[in-house]
């Protein structure tokens, strides 16, 4: 039987040319996996096994040889536009004045929606951030034979914080243990050792030092224990109770009063319908069993994540975010969202890569001593956004905007 052809008498996209005996393996050069040559070969292989022409795909402007650590078996890129929204007025302790916001997103009204809450806010006097706490775990879970072993090393663990902070630190130049907290069950202990990390994300750092530090432990306690680096009390990437309460990252609120008359006018709601609509709504969250109460705050971290090289799988927890309004006595509202585990970093990861830090640039925000300042700007741009659907889901302009400017179909 012959093998199946299209219309133009080539194999289907995602089946390899009739015949082909080559070697399936993604072409690698040991020696220079990101030079032209090696990229090239796979380039290749894509279109030879699939029939792709990648004319965009293998289109850019970055040099490969920045991105080792970046990523693996590069052939190109996908291309996300950008959108900006702004000025965004805040007044933090780390981020001052007017910000042009870069959005990365294909979703049509994301931009615009940011955009309108951003002016509105603006108009208001801007919007007011705190930093409240930064840390980073890495939770080792310990084992031992009972539950009183549990209480034996919970005592040592206290009294020899510092040699063991001494051996964590002794792997990175700007992390530093805070605390190690203790929970226990059974005959385990879970432990969140918590540190600082500077202008990086860190959880590579908190897990290299954490394994230097277990690795002290296991060599200077002087009972028998096992453990494991990572007992998923971290919730690395899964938004959890634990890091909400706690902080996973920054934790930072954003928060403004609006005048009645100023809402009314950009919004076209009441103060008392729109503080109506919040309320029902946290009902129905609350029905649903969810276990933060913001409207959309994803959307706006997202597409801050991918303009400014953020590790954008840590939006699972970054976007969980606590809202809170009320109507004051006069009419006017005041709004705040606090996100508990804001994972940002201006140095290392995709932050240096070309177009990010660009993006990251354009906020001041690339380079040593400017993540406060950027867990600022994506607090209160998603306080920008909260206010926005919020507003359009009452007046009932939501489907509406999405019908408008959310339609690209061929």
């Amino acid at each position: 039987m012959s093998a199946p052809q299209d219309s133009n008498g080539q194999p289907p996209t995602g089946q390899p040319p009739t015949g082909q005996t080559a070697d399936d393996r993604i072409p690698r050069d040991r020696d220079d996996d990101y030079g032209a040559e090696a990229v090239a070969a796979r380039q290749r292989f894509v279109r030879e096994r699939t029939g792709s022409t990648l004319e965009h795909v293998a289109s850019y402007s970055l040099d490969p040889a920045t991105l080792p650590g970046n990523v693996e078996n590069f052939f190109g890129v996908a291309q996300v536009p950008i959108g900006l929204a702004g000025p965004l007025l805040v007044n933090g302790e780390h981020a001052q004045g007017d910000f042009y916001v870069p959005l990365a997103t294909t979703e049509g009204t994301l931009v615009a929606s940011y955009n309108r809450g951003m002016k509105l806010m603006r108009e208001a006097g801007g919007i007011t951030t705190t930093v409240l706490d930064d840390r980073m775990q890495r939770a080792p879970v310990f084992l031992f034979e009972s539950a009183r072993g549990v209480k034996e090393f919970s005592g040592w663990l206290d009294a020899h914080l510092d040699e063991i902070a001494a051996a964590a630190e002794a792997t990175t130049r700007s992390g530093r243990l805070i605390e190690i907290q203790k929970f226990s069950a059974a005959r385990m202990l879970y432990t969140r050792f918590n540190y600082t990390t500077g202008d990086a994300a860190g959880q590579n750092m908190t897990g290299k030092a954490t394994f230097a530090a277990c690795a002290w432990i296991k060599q200077n306690y002087p009972g028998e224990l096992h453990f494991y680096l990572e007992g998923q009390f971290a919730t690395d990437k899964k938004s959890s109770t634990v890091n909400m309460l706690h902080t996973r990252g920054k934790r930072v609120v954003a928060e403004i009063t609006l005048p009645a008359a100023l809402v009314e006018e950009h919004m076209g709601v009441s103060t008392d319908k729109l503080w109506k609509a919040r309320l029902v709504g946290n009902l129905g969250g609350f029905m649903a069993g969810v276990n933060n109460n913001g409207l959309h705050s994803a959307n706006g971290i997202t597409a801050l994540f991918i303009a400014t090289g953020q590790d954008v799988a840590n939006v699972a927890e970054s976007s969980a975010a606590y809202g809170f309004s009320e109507l004051l006595p006069n009419g006017d509202y005041y709004a705040a969202v606090t996100i508990p585990a804001l994972i940002v970093a201006t140095y290392g990861g995709g932050t240096g890569l070309a177009t990010q830090r660009e993006c990251l640039e354009l906020l001041g925000c690339y380079g040593a001593g400017k993540v406060l300042k950027l867990a600022e700007i994506v607090a209160a741009t998603v306080l920008a956004g909260e206010l926005s659907l919020g507003s359009a889901v009452v007046v009932e302009e939501w489907v509406q905007a999405h019908d408008e400017l959310g339609r690209n179909r061929p």
